[in-house]
């Protein structure tokens, strides 16, 4: 039996993933002019979103696209460069939490103005609102399918009541 190749199902697929390969090319200069790796932009970012500007190290792993051992290494190298801190989970000494400093936050804030722009030109402004919403509410059911942990942690967690 023959495979389709004509089925749509390659194709959301393929421009899915085309379309984030080319928002990540057009990110990855501008993150560079601040020092920074698009994966080490993405932990400060999700941690100074986050509540206290921290996550569990296995809740960052979650939300980003490294393994929980990739997450310790990128940590550790960012905390060399003082831009994270770790801290000790006073609840569970097997785990410990990711914190943005000061210094991780003002890198973040350098490159902020100039990621927004690059975002507003090539992803926002490319859709209309309705587009937009229709989008950010599909992303999240995907998301939420294939990686359903990858908002623990985060503002965005839903409650225990809510489960």
């Amino acid at each position: 039996m023959s495979t389709d190749l004509d089925d749509p199902r390659f194709t959301a697929v393929g421009l899915f993933t085309e379309a984030f390969t080319g928002l990540m090319n057009r990110f990855a200069t501008q993150f560079e002019e601040h020092g920074l790796s698009a994966v080490e932009f993405e932990v400060l970012l999700r941690l100074a979103r986050s509540p206290g500007s921290r996550l569990r190290m296995t809740d960052l792993a979650g939300q980003t696209s490294l393994s929980t051992s990739g997450v310790t290494r990128v940590v550790d190298r960012m905390d060399r460069d003082g831009l994270v801190r770790r801290e000790a989970c006073p609840s569970d000494r097997r785990s410990s939490y990711a914190v943005i400093t000061t210094a991780g936050r003002e890198r973040l804030d350098e490159v902020l103005p100039g990621h927004l722009a690059l975002v507003q030109q090539w992803f926002i402004g490319q859709l209309s609102p309705g587009q937009l919403d229709g989008m950010l509410e599909s992303l999240r059911t995907i998301r939420d399918a294939v990686n359903p942990c990858a908002a623990a942690g985060s503002a965005e967690a839903p409650s225990a009541s809510a489960a």
